[in-house]
């Protein structure tokens, strides 16, 4: 009796060895758990959401360099160097991937089946192969979309409200699977409105002046979509634009604190503090795969108004009401 008695305490202990959190066996290997997070634009452009997601860990119970490591590193929109920065992710063995952006999430995803990847804001996915569904990810790979097309209509009709003789449309893109998703959108929108929508392939930060130099005195508002290189050169774009007189519409609040004139599109901060949350869950024991890939919950429309009275635009009290933030 006393043998069976120990055989099944030995085989309860096996099992909840079996069990483990990824903490737990990254403790017993004698290393804090440690996530790799790969931002897609430079440190400084991230600031806020590092923070927000950071913060969120915090309130679970996940304190950095206590309990946890958190090795940063950046592509400054540079997007051959994803590869490389996984790679140093894989030898430092660490617990799991944050990929900010779709980009880094696919490189992350295309050279490990099996470190956890959480994805902190995808425009698209299923369609870019990040996940099989959205209910079942499936794989290791889990996170949050930001439905960044699917709001690219609305993006652009409060745009013509703003815009009221809007005819001509710039649209400035990068030619990712995501913000080509969006570029298109858009265009189907504009093709729908009776507008003339021109398009702007960025291919590196280089692109940037002379598509301005390309569009100047053809369109009457410029459409940038969301990317890690656009995102790092976010001052550029909107000191180019300003000093063109051009409206210019995004799809996150991050812009137009640098002088775009207005944004429509899901809360980042919100969703980098969420994926802390799919993190949490990882590090506990969860498989990504089992974890639903989340949508955003709270959309911000963002106005500028310094930018506005810069340019010449008077925007509609009307419409100012309905703002989420009025930046003055």
């Amino acid at each position: 009796m006393a043998s069976h008695i120990e055989r099944r305490k030995f085989l309860a202990t096996l099992g909840a060895a079996a069990a483990w959190p990824l903490a737990a066996r990254a403790q017993q290997a004698g290393k804090l758990p440690t996530i790799g997070f790969l931002g897609g634009a430079t440190p400084s452009a991230w600031s806020p959401l590092v923070a927000a997601f950071v913060q969120r860990l915090r309130e679970l119970g996940w304190i950095e360099n206590r309990n946890l490591a958190i090795e940063y590193r950046w592509a400054e929109g540079r997007s051959e160097c994803y590869t490389e920065i996984v790679s140093e992710f894989i030898q430092l063995k660490v617990d799991v991937i944050v990929g900010s952006t779709t980009p880094a999430a696919l490189a992350a995803k295309q050279a490990t089946s099996v470190i956890p990847i959480v994805f902190a804001t995808s425009n698209d996915p299923v369609g870019t192969g990040l996940v099989a569904s959205l209910a079942r990810p499936g794989g290791n790979v889990t996170g949050l979309s930001n439905q960044l097309p699917d709001t690219a209509s609305k993006r652009l009709e409060l745009l013509r409200e703003v815009v009221p003789g809007l005819r001509g449309l710039a649209i400035l893109y990068v030619g990712t699977p995501g913000a080509v998703l969006d570029m298109r959108e858009v265009q189907a929108t504009a093709r729908m409105l009776g507008l003339e929508a021109l398009t702007f392939e960025i291919r590196r930060a280089e692109d940037i002046t002379p598509s301005f130099e390309a569009l100047k005195g053809r369109v009457d508002a410029l459409y940038v979509t969301p990317d890690p290189i656009l995102n790092t050169n976010r001052i550029r774009i909107t000191t180019l634009a300003l000093e063109a007189r051009l409206p210019t519409m995004h799809g996150f609040r991050e812009y137009v604190e640098s002088g775009g004139l207005m944004s429509y599109g899901p809360n980042l901060r919100d969703l980098f503090r969420r994926s802390a949350n799919l993190v949490d869950k990882i590090l506990r024991g969860t498989k990504p795969g089992d974890i639903p890939v989340e949508q955003p919950t709270k959309f911000d429309l963002v106005v500028n108004l310094t930018t506005a009275k810069a340019i010449g635009i008077t925007i509609p009290e009307s419409f100012l009401l309905r703002a989420d933030e009025v930046i003055e």
